[in-house]
């Protein structure tokens, strides 16, 4: 018994279906020539649909058969004249290596035009560039899936410097001075708050944290730092050992700390928008201002801060996003 797919009538438009196979197509003829029976009665006794029985019928005819013939031929046979010669094998053009793609477009001035040209140069008779663009989207959206995170009031305070430096300038020399920009972000509920300081240094660091666990109204079960070297002096992706300070730090307000895996941001996915989000709603305001104090900065990004992350921009719906006051902050499930 053969079975395959049934080719698509093309010239009418017919959806693909599957082709009968040879001993369906011999009753088909046999109750259509030998006994009259009509379309619909085919159909029904043989449990095939109406077309079926009708597009069978006008192909055994158009390959001039007749019932006498239908009955003598072999299966293999029979099938040739129906359907025709077997359709020679499509040769399929080269899929380009995404991966590579992926790799090559992190190159500085590298576009997917230039690579798909590269591509041309070695497949001649491959993807036009619209298919090679949607060939590396498809890719795309199957790589570097990751589980959503759900973050629970008071459960987790992430911590970070910003890449992006203000500036002060000393008034006794004019020289202006760059300091660093300290972001502490809620995970339950996006609560922001930064502040400006001289360094990085641990002093600065666990001040900076102080500072934050008062500004919130209390302190959070977790804190989940980068690894930088005022946290970690032993960066590690399974033990990562904490500075000293830190650690009794922490002991002493009754937190744990848990730094990020090295290189892995989505583990930290709450403070890098928090970043993103002070260096486009604080910084970038800051621009055209100057500061000759340290205290006159931070007095400037508190004011920017605002009574509950004033600065943040309105939703869609026109309300403020989720953390724009400390009664939506997840405060009450804070530890004093």
């Amino acid at each position: 018994m053969v079975q395959r797919a049934v080719r698509s009538e093309t010239e009418r438009g017919v959806m693909a279906t599957e082709r009968l196979s040879m001993r369906q197509i011999r009753e088909i003829l046999r109750q259509k020539w030998t006994l009259g029976r009509t379309h619909r009665q085919v159909a029904e006794g043989l449990r095939v649909g109406l077309g079926t029985v009708s597009t069978v019928e006008r192909r055994a005819r158009a390959a001039g058969l007749d019932w006498g013939q239908v009955d003598t031929l072999s299966d293999e046979a029979l099938e040739a004249r129906v359907y025709g010669p077997p359709t020679p094998p499509i040769h399929h053009r080269t899929v380009p290596d995404c991966a590579y793609l992926h790799a090559e477009r992190r190159k500085p001035g590298v576009t997917l035009e230039l690579l798909h040209l590269e591509y041309l140069e070695q497949h001649p008779a491959g993807y036009r560039y619209t298919q090679f663009c949607e060939c590396y989207r498809r890719w795309l959206k199957r790589r570097g899936l990751s589980m959503r995170q759900v973050h629970h009031g008071g459960e987790k305070l992430f911590v970070d410097y910003a890449g992006k430096k203000p500036s002060i300038i000393d008034a006794a020399t004019g020289e202006v001075v760059e300091v660093e920009l300290f972001v502490a972000v809620l995970g339950a509920s996006n609560y922001t708050y930064a502040e400006a300081t001289r360094t990085q240094q641990v002093p600065d660091w666990l001040a900076s944290h102080q500072r934050a666990f008062h500004y919130f109204g209390g302190v959070t079960g977790a804190v989940v730092p980068d690894q930088l070297k005022s946290g970690v002096v032993v960066p590690c992706r399974y033990e990562p050992g904490l500075q000293r300070t830190y650690e009794h730090f922490a002991q002493h307000f009754g937190t744990v700390i848990l730094p990020a895996r090295p290189a892995h941001p989505r583990d930290k996915a709450k403070i890098e928008v928090g970043v993103e989000i002070v260096e486009r709603w604080i910084l970038a305001r800051l621009r055209h201002e100057r500061f000759f104090s340290l205290a006159a900065l931070n007095a400037r990004i508190a004011e920017l801060l605002g009574g509950g992350c004033s600065w943040r921009r309105p939703s869609r719906s026109g309300r403020r996003c989720c953390g724009s006051s400390r009664r939506c902050s997840g405060a009450g499930a804070l530890s004093p």
